[in-house]
């Protein structure tokens, strides 16, 4: 998979950017991450759990919380 990251300025609608980037042929998904607000990618990631939770999706929430201890543990 490939990404690209995009900087944005503050006064840009950054849900609007994402509509259109989504209509592009090849864009699978986009992510809109607050570095300013780093409790907004909190508050994602406990909706993202609690649906994988409701749907019975537990393969992909074990999966994701064994990235991110992995991602923890090889930046110390």
């Amino acid at each position: 998979m490939k990404s690209i990251k995009i900087t944005l300025e503050q006064n840009i609608d950054a849900e609007n950017l994402k509509q259109i980037l989504l209509q592009i042929k090849g864009v699978a998904s986009i992510e809109i991450i607050d570095d300013e607000n780093p409790e907004s990618e909190l508050k994602k990631a406990f909706a993202k759990t609690k649906e994988q939770l409701k749907t019975g999706d537990y393969e992909t929430l074990v999966n994701d919380i064994f990235d991110i201890i992995t991602k923890n543990n090889s930046k110390k």
